[in-house]
């Protein structure tokens, strides 16, 4: 059994996948849980999950998402989306970005315990996702969410990243940068 740390250090940026190879509705569903149970401000539970499955669709959202062709070979692709525009938290950001990016942070989490590779995209025109996928004017597109099993490899075998030492973004009591 994984520590919720253990998963955080295994997941990682996949941009490859195994073409053929689908999640199933199991595993899809348990990482679709992992929104549902996502913390929100105030409760509000504003996120939308637009779960695309279909390949044409994949291969129309590529130019969508800035030439990213590693999206046609996904398993899925999830557009995280809010209509709650208007509600600012006390600190001065808009609660939809945070929330939806805290649903789509636990379902990398939750694909990568399962052993599904995940990359989240912001490189992308909004405009363009919208129309390819039928999304009102009125909600955003905050976030893609691509999904797939790693092409050629298990998730622990994908090369992680350097991260940087945790002194250079840590500062304790006061701002000391």
């Amino acid at each position: 059994m994984y520590s919720v740390l253990d998963i955080i250090k295994l997941r990682k940026s996949v941009r490859a996948y195994e073409k053929d190879k689908n999640i199933s509705d199991k595993d899809l569903n348990t990482i679709l849980e992992g929104a549902r149970f996502s913390q929100s401000a105030k409760n509000i539970q504003d996120w939308k999950l637009l779960v695309v499955k279909e390949r044409e669709t994949f291969r129309q959202l590529v130019p969508a998402c800035k030439d990213q062709s590693f999206i046609a070979d996904a398993s899925c692709v999830i557009a995280a989306c809010s209509a709650d525009t208007d509600y600012l938290m006390t600190c001065g950001q808009p609660a939809y970005t945070v929330d939806v990016s805290i649903a789509v942070s636990n379902m990398s989490l939750v694909a990568a315990e399962l052993g599904i590779g995940s990359c989240w995209l912001g490189a992308f025109f909004e405009d363009r996702v919208k129309e390819v996928l039928g999304i009102p004017s009125k909600v955003r597109v905050v976030a893609i969410l691509v999904l797939g099993y790693p092409a050629g490899k298990k998730l622990s075998e994908v090369v992680t990243t350097t991260r940087k030492d945790v002194k250079e973004i840590v500062s304790y009591d006061k701002w000391g940068f």
